[in-house]
């Protein structure tokens, strides 16, 4: 079973946000996600300050199976990416919820949080795409 935090919000997408104490935004891929994907080996970062409407894709991550698009989990301005890894793709494998993270986005409207599922919502989507 992967592991699923419960203080995170969710996309149908294998994406995950935190909101942080300054109302921005950290994204990252599930540990579902990158259990799928297999061993990443680069990871191409949205531009900073470079602005997405929510479902829109805004990176890529590659792995030795596969490249799969990672897609805005709100509308917003990027204001921060992982530059860690651009030389350790692997750490979104060994810590998709810490060292991990992509990028940090400042939603255009908050509100598009409340359409994200919580971490019982994705596990029941998740569980449901493992029969």
């Amino acid at each position: 079973m992967s592991e699923i935090p419960s203080d995170l919000k969710y996309t149908s997408t294998h994406e995950w946000v935190r909101e942080e104490d300054d109302g921005t935004l950290t994204v990252g891929i599930t540990d579902h996600a990158q259990h799928l994907l297999g061993d990443l080996v680069f990871i191409e970062l949205p531009q900073l300050n470079s602005e997405y409407r929510v479902g829109s894709e805004c990176c890529v991550v590659e792995s030795v199976k596969a490249a799969s698009d990672v897609y805005a989990p709100v509308s917003g301005e990027v204001i921060a990416i992982n530059d860690a890894l651009t030389d350790r793709p692997e750490l979104a494998n060994s810590d998709p919820y810490g060292e991990g993270w992509l990028f940090q986005i400042n939603p255009a409207d908050p509100a598009e949080l409340d359409e994200l599922m919580d971490a019982d919502s994705y596990e029941e989507q998740f569980a449901d795409s493992e029969d």
